[in-house]
């Protein structure tokens, strides 16, 4: 499994949307249908299909080769920018 890096959010929960564009792993909320739609979306090793779903800290959600951690804002995060 990839190594994610975590990507900090500042409420309880966000959508698996808006995360999968704050943490960068895709360009846009059209794409992020497009590719949560595929089934190329995994949240916690599972696949998922709703763009709505939320995640909270802890939930790891991986794109292709790459996987982020949805981390606490007050956690440094290791974004690699």
């Amino acid at each position: 499994m990839v190594q994610p890096f975590d990507v900090p959010i500042r409420d309880e929960a966000i959508r698996l949307g808006q995360f999968l564009k704050l943490a960068s792993l895709i360009e846009s909320g059209s794409e992020a249908k497009q590719v949560i739609a595929a089934g190329m979306v995994r949240v916690n090793g599972e696949v998922e299909e709703r763009r709505g779903r939320q995640l909270v800290v802890g939930d790891v959600v991986q794109v292709g080769g790459q996987a982020a951690r949805v981390s606490d804002e007050t956690a440094e995060d290791d974004l690699p920018w």
